[in-house]
């Protein structure tokens, strides 16, 4: 039980039709069900937000993708995404969840938005995954899903700075690119040592 597959925020509004949707965001659906198959464990993050958070531009009463800066640093301001108990928080329909050993919910503190399975946007607040991850003796990594330049690309550097090995399938992930995001997260995640793979 050395190696784990983490599966980020493949949710119906970071997908065709969602409040957030990604290019493509559901076509890598089936390259994930099967790619579970090969791993030991597998995890599913989950975004997951109270209304009114603070991530979000109506919250600021400003347009979307403003980018502001908040006491943990600079923060987009998203459309409203991904609010507990609406459609669009929940999984794609046909994503597999049976597989899941875990299920992390991220960013439900109103205060602070969450792009890393591991922690907060104040880069110090953890969510868990890393002691769940340690006390089941799993050092190997492969990371996919949504989007590829945020929530992809910080949890992969995070894991990389915590010592697992890791690689992203970028085959299995899709990025919003937006003002240069998809180039900067690409270059970052090689400079932490993360392998990106398309498959």
């Amino acid at each position: 039980m050395t190696h784990a597959l983490i599966v980020i925020d493949v949710q119906n509004d970071f997908c065709p039709g969602g409040a957030l949707a990604v290019t493509g965001g559901d076509d890598i659906v089936p390259g994930l069900n099967a790619l579970m198959e090969d791993f030991d464990a597998v995890i599913l993050t989950q975004d997951y937000h109270p209304a009114g958070h603070s991530s979000f531009a109506s919250t600021h009463g400003v347009d979307p993708m403003t980018v502001t800066e908040m006491p943990y640093g600079p923060q987009v301001l998203w459309p409203d995404h991904c609010v507990i108990g609406s459609p669009g928080v929940a999984f794609h329909k046909d994503l597999d969840t049976s597989r899941a050993d875990m299920i992390l919910r991220k960013g439900f503190n109103p205060a602070i938005d969450s792009y890393s399975a591991f922690f907060e946007n104040d880069h110090s607040t953890p969510t868990g995954l890393e002691g769940y991850l340690r006390t089941r003796g799993i050092e190997r990594l492969t990371l996919a899903g949504l989007a590829t330049d945020f929530c992809v690309n910080f949890s992969a550097v995070d894991a990389a700075k915590l010592g697992f090995e890791v690689t992203v399938r970028t085959d299995l992930s899709r990025a919003i690119d937006f003002d240069g995001s998809l180039a900067a997260a690409t270059a970052g995640m090689a400079a932490a040592g993360v392998t990106l793979s398309d498959g």
